[in-house]
């Protein structure tokens, strides 16, 4: 079977909800890549995380080691990316096979819901595979997933346009490193990735920000 995905616009639609609607009557999920974030995002007022690795590409499978750390400083239900690599949503069998098995660990770990996405080479949902994966899933939540998402200057037209009650951002700034040692002459990735001293991370302003847009239009 061949499958595909291709666009970068990030779409959002569950099935079903496990802990839909908080108590203000809209849920702010927010992805992260980091403890560190993860604990903003709470501090901010977020009610769910989406937790991801590899977030310059729109989020990869994280480590079950961050999983398993980030469980132990928050309460708030944590969603984990199933998502083997960057790119496009047409999986190979192979990477069919990696998916299914961190659906396992990551329920083993201790998520409370998972998030992917796959599509078939003409850019239609590939509901067979995403079945598949959703019964292995089971008795967990599950969200589908495909590529971008919210800002604070286009959260307020989102909602105000769409009547949707839930919202996903990541609300990150950029953070200088500790590091006093530099080296400017070797970089860490590709010529057009950001300076390894210029750290991203969920910011609790930004969040309750968000937060503030959306009680204001949905409460």
């Amino acid at each position: 079977m061949k499958r595909q995905g291709a666009s970068s616009g990030r779409k959002r639609a569950r099935i079903p909800s496990g802990k839909a609607g908080a108590a203000n009557g809209f849920l702010m999920e927010v992805c992260v890549d980091s403890v560190e974030s993860a604990v903003n995002a709470e501090r901010g007022g977020a009610d769910r995380i989406e937790l991801c690795s590899g977030l310059v590409e729109g989020g990869t499978t994280p480590s079950m080691g961050v999983l398993q750390v980030v469980k132990q400083y928050v309460q708030i239900p944590v969603f984990v990316m199933i998502r083997p690599r960057g790119g496009d949503f047409l999986y190979s069998d192979r990477e069919v096979e990696v998916m299914k098995a961190d659906i396992r660990l990551a329920k083993l770990y201790g998520a409370d819901g998972l998030v992917f996405g796959a599509l078939t080479e003409d850019g239609h949902i590939d509901k067979e595979l995403c079945m598949s994966l959703v019964a292995i899933c089971r008795p967990l939540p599950v969200t589908f997933h495909r590529g971008g998402g919210i800002t604070d200057r286009n959260l307020q037209r989102i909602l105000e346009g769409s009547g949707a009650t839930e919202f996903h951002c990541s609300a990150r700034l950029a953070r200088d490193s500790g590091m006093k040692f530099r080296n400017s002459s070797v970089a860490m990735g590709a010529s057009l990735s950001r300076s390894e001293y210029s750290l991203k991370v969920t910011d609790v302003t930004q969040v309750r920000t968000l937060n503030a847009i959306a009680k204001n239009i949905l409460v």
